[in-house]
């Protein structure tokens, strides 16, 4: 691409929207144009923290380094100016969880990220005789170690002098689009403070139904309502970005939207009517079905969470089922294991043989997320016989992706009442192609690939153009999906059957792994 911009034509004439997504193991930049394309992008790792077994965190001031330097990267490799650069949205991993000094713009203590489960005995304290369920008619979620409210509460109880300086007025909650929010329109210089209805809506913090802070939910988690941020929509201009490496460069460009990463793959994937669905395949998997305007409250262990909200539009609501390891199974069959050299190798090891030889593999790691809720879970390879070799357990760590999709996608039918039709893929896991067969087979349903596969950007870019006018409507958006690739089922009923019994049959092994503590 630079290339072309040296020879003096350009590939793509602007203007543009770029998109920061701060993401789990990495932070990027994306310039979209206005069909929805590419036009560079520039990524950065950050560190993972593992203090002790099943803590996981990261360093929030490494993560602002990072995303500046990739937002100068992508602006840098497409050749453009501020003045082609329309307005910046932001996507994030969500209910990661920061606590810093307003005055200093310093973290108080390490992000605490989703993965993590040290609020595991907090959450149980404060279901107390009512359990998982305490507070989910008003926030769509259960009590689980996975969301932000508890992580912040655990904070308060465990950095000396915290909650002092807290209830002062001095420190700021966050999740990771607030910190971005905040450094970018100016930090401790007027920074603003605010979050979007949709990463509101997973800190068990917020009431579904009115879209604001819960005082009485607050008040039982331990967490000041000072400390939070202003909830606003996701698309609209929560001010400018100013001050800084950034402020040289891009300053004055308006900060114009906000969502959680799934919901802003579902917002990429112009998901926009009811009963449409997308599956995001990352470290987690992550499936959303836009359910209108109407909050289902989910008997069968999914969560109700926002989807969007455009400017003054309602907003539309969502169910969402999370599983905890999918890529990351990948990455720990390479790192922990040495069973592969690089990721892309499990399909080709997986592909040397015709199934799984009888093996299943639950990686319940971090315990078991939807539908079942059970931190008391590890993982489980059952089946295990003499025959087994590890290219089927190459087979069966991709079958558990599918697996997982499929009990996930039986749980929304029984919410919804509305049958699946197909289910739209992005994520680094849909390269592979062997998996995007095998979920088509497992759900009995079409699977379908779009042109463009980094959707969660894609939502963000949408949001904050939208809300510039930069797109005209939602109508916009959907003339630019496109399809790339499309898998149908190709299994006998039978057989899926019986390899959906021995599956579940599987993941009921993992449960009760860890004794209650107490």
């Amino acid at each position: 691409m630079t290339d072309a911009h040296t020879a003096g034509a350009p590939s793509h004439a602007g203007p543009f929207i770029a998109a920061i997504d701060q993401g789990t193991t990495s932070s990027r930049c994306i310039v979209f144009d206005r069909d929805g394309r590419i036009v560079s992008v520039d990524q950065k790792e950050h560190e993972q923290i593992f203090p002790k077994p099943g803590w996981v965190e990261h360093d929030a001031a490494e993560i602002w380094a990072n995303v500046q330097e990739v937002v100068a990267g992508a602006v840098s490799k497409a050749g453009i100016t501020r003045d082609d650069i329309k307005a910046i949205g932001i996507t994030n991993q969500r209910e990661t969880t920061l606590l810093w000094d307003k005055n200093t713009g310093e973290p108080v203590h390490n992000a605490i990220v989703w993965q993590d489960t040290r609020t595991d005995a907090l959450c149980k304290e404060l279901g107390r005789n009512v359990g998982q369920d305490r507070f989910r008619r008003e926030t769509g979620l259960p009590l689980a170690s996975y969301f932000a409210g508890p992580k912040a509460r655990w904070l308060l109880d465990n950095v000396e002098g915290l909650r002092e300086r807290a209830e002062a007025g001095d420190i700021v909650f966050g999740t990771m689009d607030s910190w971005v929010i905040w450094n970018l329109t100016g930090g401790v210089n007027g920074g603003k403070h605010v979050t979007d209805v949709t990463n509101a809506s997973r800190t068990m913090l917020m009431n579904l139904h009115k879209m604001e802070w819960d005082e009485r939910i607050c008040d039982s988690i331990g967490v000041p309502m000072q400390m939070l941020p202003e909830i606003r929509s996701s698309a609209e201009v929560y001010g400018e970005v100013t001050g800084g490496a950034l402020g040289d460069l891009l300053g004055g460009i308006p900060v114009a939207s906000a969502l959680g990463d799934q919901q802003a793959a579902l917002f990429g994937q112009t998901c926009f009517a009811e009963g449409e669905a997308k599956s995001t395949y990352g470290t987690g998997t992550f499936m959303l079905m836009n359910t209108g305007e109407k909050a289902i409250n989910s008997y069968s262990g999914l969560l109700t969470t926002v989807g969007y909200q455009i400017g003054d539009a309602k907003p539309v609501y969502a169910l969402e089922g999370s599983i905890a390891v999918t890529g990351s199974l990948v990455q720990w069959m390479r790192d922990q294991m040495g069973l592969i050299k690089s990721a892309a190798e499990i399909e080709t090891l997986a592909s040397s043989v015709e199934d799984n030889g009888g093996a299943y593999f639950v990686p319940a790691f971090s315990g078991l997320f939807a539908p079942y809720w059970r931190s008391d879970a590890r993982g489980v390879i059952a089946g295990l016989t003499r025959y087994v070799t590890k290219a089927h357990i190459a087979r069966a760590v991709l079958e558990a992706t599918a697996w997982q999709t499929r009990e996930i996608t039986d749980a929304m039918t029984k919410d919804s009442g509305v049958e699946l039709a197909a289910l739209k893929v992005d994520g680094g896991m849909t390269s592979n192609n062997l998996l995007m067969q095998t979920l088509s087979d497992f759900l009995d349903a079409p699977v379908v690939r779009p042109m463009v596969a980094e959707t969660t950007c894609l939502g963000a870019a949408y949001a904050a153009g939208l809300a510039v006018g930069f797109w005209s409507s939602t109508d916009d958006l959907r003339a630019n999906w496109r399809r790339a690739a499309e898998w149908t089922p190709r299994m006998d009923a039978d057989l899926r059957a019986r390899e959906y019994k021995n599956w579940l049959k599987a993941v009921e092994r993992t449960m009760g792994w860890l004794e209650d503590e107490s």
